[in-house]
């Protein structure tokens, strides 16, 4: 019952994708992959029933779909993060262990159905070496591509810090928690049966139901910036890996006394404008209002304040949440609702940032103060 839940759990979902107006490029991998995965979970039914074997011409059609699974997540967590695949070429390598498989397949495809059943039945009897050759195969490829996706969402998470003040809903870690998740399925692959396999396929397809299909694209059509470090200060202590922002940025274009003359409108605009209290506030954005080149003004941020953007941002509204709270006519007013003044959007957004820059929570920082 629970496996007839998985598939037709993976039917409505691509019906939704399909009839989904302005599908993005990882919607349409989407729609590539819950097939795969609908037809995988029908086939793995059909053999628990042992109806597959009234079908003989299927059998051994299943085999190849585990490694197609990870090639998917991988393009699709490319797409989502704003990746693209330029190289067609680079896509057809992915594939060559799926057609590798396919190939020796071959022989068995070709043996007689009554044969074929025999096999199956006996658990690959005279097929030892291509179910050793699976057994290695589909694991190692499904925890490889669990990890390389893992890679490029942590990459898209320093990436958005260089480019937003607010991260919330893009940092992806639904999908962070999905590639884990497809890990762990192929960790349980060595060691379990194939039925606790397609139980957690069956939670894998309602995880993606629940998160995937209204994604939202996080990247408009604006270029890539550069990530920018990661440290975090509070007082704007410069980097201490200057030396690398000096080699990074040794071909920017961008010299000392234009990236000086920067830093101070970007303070004074800071200052006296008040705009990181924009919650949606982007690098591009402010690029914009001081008739600069987003590469150039990560630069500066990044030299200057020794941080990213995303960081700068946040602790510009410390800074002001510490100086309005601390006002006695203020006192009426609860800590969360001077927060979201300040521009922070979630009570779990502003209390990470306060403690990371303060490192006291708001109660135990005003009760010294």
């Amino acid at each position: 019952m629970f496996f007839i839940l998985g598939i037709s759990i993976s039917i409505f979902l691509e019906l939704l994708l399909l009839i989904k107006k302005n599908k993005s490029v990882a919607d349409k991998i989407l729609v590539v992959w819950l097939f795969l995965i609908f037809v995988h979970q029908l086939i793995n039914y059909l053999t628990v029933d042992d109806v597959l074997y009234n079908y003989p011409y299927l059998l051994g059609v299943e085999f190849p779909m585990p490694i197609l699974h990870g090639v998917f997540l991988y393009f699709y967590v490319l797409a989502i993060t704003g990746n693209k695949l330029n190289k067609r070429w680079y896509v057809y390598l992915h594939f060559i262990p799926t057609i590798l498989t396919i190939c020796l397949l071959i022989p068995f495809s070709q043996i007689p159905d009554a044969d074929k059943i025999y096999v199956f039945k006996n658990k690959g009897l005279g097929y030892e070496w291509f179910m050793t050759y699976i057994l290695l195969v589909i694991p190692l490829s499904g925890l490889a591509y669990s990890i390389w996706a893992l890679i490029l969402i942590k990459r898209h998470q320093i990436k958005i810090q260089n480019r937003f003040s607010n991260t919330d809903k893009k940092e992806l870690q639904w999908l962070r928690y999905l590639s884990i998740g497809y890990g762990i399925i192929w960790v349980l692959s060595i060691f379990t049966c194939g039925e606790t396999v397609f139980s957690a396929v069956v939670v894998l397809v309602m995880f993606i139901g629940f998160f995937g299909i209204n994604q939202l694209n996080i990247f408009n059509s604006s270029p890539v910036i550069e990530s920018g470090n990661l440290e975090e200060n509070f007082n704007g202590i410069k980097s201490s890996k200057s030396e690398n922002n000096i080699k990074r940025y040794s071909k920017s274009g961008l010299n000392e006394e234009t990236s000086l003359k920067i830093y101070t409108e970007l303070s004074e605009l800071m200052k006296y404008e008040a705009l990181y209290k924009n919650e949606n506030l982007t690098l591009t954005e402010l690029a914009k209002l001081l008739k600069i080149h987003s590469n150039h003004l990560s630069q500066v941020i990044n030299e200057k304040e020794g941080t990213n953007f995303y960081n700068y941002i946040n602790s510009l509204r410390i800074k002001e949440f510490i100086k309005i709270a601390s006002l006695p006519q203020n006192e009426k007013f609860t800590k969360i609702a001077l927060a979201y003044d300040c521009g922070f959007n979630t009570k779990s957004t502003f209390n990470k940032h306060f403690k990371s820059f303060t490192g006291k929570t708001p109660t135990e920082f005003f009760q010294k103060h």
